[in-house]
């Protein structure tokens, strides 16, 4: 079994930046394993026209500020951008942080940010479709890079969709991150292996990821007898309270002593 790892995500919203600089600190000193944000365009929540940052840029600084922690968005949206440029983008950062990139991607949900963007807002079937055919190019492309990513940047994909997305999952993600639980996440489980099996890859090669709250004593054992290792709280501005991530990471401690 995997060791237990605990991410962190702190949502470039409502704050100024001296406080995702001060939350980043904090997590990299309580020795989170993964250090998040996200891609979105306005707060999520009920104030939704407050302060906002966009996630990448925001990413890169980090990487420069830390020295030690993973750093991902969780996740990229695969419609804002050219899978190319993600991909040399990701790149990028890697180098800057030495290593440490994530590369987070999901097929995108907030019409509000496609439209006032300026992104054409399709189904969601097309969107995952879309997905899909971004991969390939993803892999391509930073292959083809000079230089090329420090080492095997891992990819995670976000999405839980049980005909096509877990397909999508098991042909290339490093890491599958869901908000699914019990019954429904035992299923998701169950099919993603399936189809595993019928491109003949090995389902423990995948990371099961799960965004947690709460006592760890409480949910944390039911998820590792699933095989869940990578388990991510999230936190928002002004005040980025670690609370829950502090007793996450005691919770690991104890886990992988």
């Amino acid at each position: 079994m995997r060791a237990v790892r605990i991410g962190v995500q702190l949502a470039p919203q409502r704050a100024d930046y001296v406080d995702i600089r001060r939350a980043a600190a904090e997590v990299e000193e309580l020795r989170a394993d993964a250090l998040f944000t996200w891609d979105h365009f306005f707060p999520l929540g009920k104030d939704a026209e407050g302060k906002h940052f966009e996630g990448w840029t925001a990413l890169a600084a980090l990487a420069e500020q830390t020295s030690r922690v993973e750093l991902g968005g969780l996740v990229s949206c695969n419609s804002y951008r050219n899978p190319d440029l993600l991909a040399d983008m990701a790149r990028t950062v890697d180098h800057i942080s030495d290593g440490r990139v994530i590369l987070g991607v999901g097929a995108g949900f907030k019409e509000r940010e496609f439209l006032e963007y300026g992104y054409e807002f399709p189904s969601a079937g097309r969107r995952v479709a879309d997905l899909a055919e971004s991969l390939p190019r993803i892999k391509k492309r930073l292959a083809a890079l000079n230089p090329p990513p420090v080492g095997r940047m891992p990819i995670l994909i976000a999405g839980g969709g049980e005909q096509k997305m877990l397909r999508i999952v098991a042909e290339h993600a490093d890491i599958w991150n869901t908000f699914a639980e019990g019954d429904d996440l035992v299923r998701k489980l169950g099919l993603l292996r399936k189809y595993c099996a019928e491109i003949g890859r090995d389902p423990s090669t995948i990371e099961y990821s799960v965004h947690v709250g709460g006592d760890p004593r409480e949910s944390g054992p039911a998820l590792r007898e699933l095989g869940v290792s990578l388990f991510t709280t999230s936190t928002g501005g002004p005040d980025y309270d670690l609370d829950t991530a502090r007793q996450w990471i005691a919770w690991r401690d104890e886990q992988n002593a």
